[in-house]
């Protein structure tokens, strides 16, 4: 008996289903909790190949909720060992594991030959940066995020709006998982989620999960979501660049303290969030803001305050790693 029977003879699957699955190459990005059961389920579904991007090496509070990894991966590559376990599950599938992050810089070199995108990494510059070029590159993105008690996942890009058009606004609390913790399965639920989202997607499902929020929240053991097929992309937008787009002239702000890195070029000028303003630092007529933080959020923040007082363009750079 074939090892994909039980899904073959699922009724509007069937071979061909299987078929598609087997000739998909899927990027996922993030080897964290969300991954754990995205890279177990697509590995068992049999998808061909799959590319893992994670700079991260494994750590003790992670395995609560990171489930592919044991004590004895701590201070090994999460891509390189989620692959290697994948590996064991299911050897007829492909594995690349990348221990980089994901940046502008590389995420076209990325993305080449990707059927799929799925964003894993839980980082609100990486959702911005993969929801960006998979809009214009027309690749279809299962994008989720978990903090706490509640999570969502959604279907986007490709025939379907961006994350821009459902979240074209910074929320009015940034929350992490750092500072909010997280619970395990409240993770496991949303990366099952975008499994069967991605494994719709590959399989040439109707309707497609492209367009379509799904929500949960672990408090009151809720489902929620809607179809957003017509949300408008918003007409403005603060994009993300890489350090080594950073040209001459720029005016560049590092939001980030001393403690948290060096500065993010030999030209940037340290401040904080409250202090862009009329009475702040401004540039000059001309010149590019690049606006720099750790994970992006402040530097939004910076550009909304910049917007105010000066009309010129603005752009960001998540200074992560």
């Amino acid at each position: 008996m074939s090892r994909y029977a039980r899904q073959i003879t699922v009724p509007g699957f069937g071979s061909a289903a299987q078929d598609r699955l087997r000739a998909a190459h899927v990027l996922v990005v993030g080897a964290g909790g969300l991954a754990a059961p995205v890279l177990q389920y697509l590995t068992g579904a049999g998808v061909g190949k799959i590319s893992i991007v994670d700079p991260d090496d494994v750590s003790l509070s992670n395995l609560h909720r990171q489930t592919v990894f044991a004590m004895q991966d701590i201070g090994l590559s999460k891509s390189t060992v989620a692959a290697r376990q994948m590996s064991a599950l299911n050897p007829e599938v492909a594995f690349v594991a990348h221990s980089c992050a994901l940046d502008p810089a590389n995420v076209g070199t990325f993305t080449q030959d990707i059927d799929l995108v799925l964003d894993c990494a839980d980082s609100f510059a990486v959702s911005y940066i993969l929801s960006d070029h998979c809009l214009v590159a027309k690749l279809a993105l299962i994008s989720a995020s978990v903090v706490g008690l509640v999570g969502y996942c959604g279907g986007f890009c490709r025939a379907a709006p961006s994350l821009r058009a459902l979240f074209p606004d910074l929320p009015d609390r940034m929350s992490s998982c750092a500072k909010d913790g997280v619970l395990g399965p409240v993770v496991g639920v949303i990366g099952g989620l975008q499994a069967q989202m991605a494994v719709a997607v590959l399989a040439d499902f109707t309707p497609s999960p492209l367009g379509q929020l799904v929500t949960f929240d672990a408090t009151d053991f809720r489902f929620g979501g809607f179809r957003f097929d017509t949300a408008a992309e918003p007409d403005s937008r603060f994009t993300f660049i890489s350090p080594e787009h950073f040209v001459a002239g720029d005016f560049i702000l590092d939001l980030r303290a001393a403690t948290e890195g060096p500065l993010a070029h030999s030209t940037a000028v340290r401040a904080l969030v409250s202090d862009i303003g009329p009475n702040g630092p401004l540039p000059q007529p001309g010149q590019r803001a690049v606006l720099c933080c750790q994970t992006g959020s402040r530097a939004w923040q910076a550009a909304e305050r910049l917007t105010h007082v000066w009309s010129g363009h603005i752009v960001l750079a998540s200074l992560s790693k």
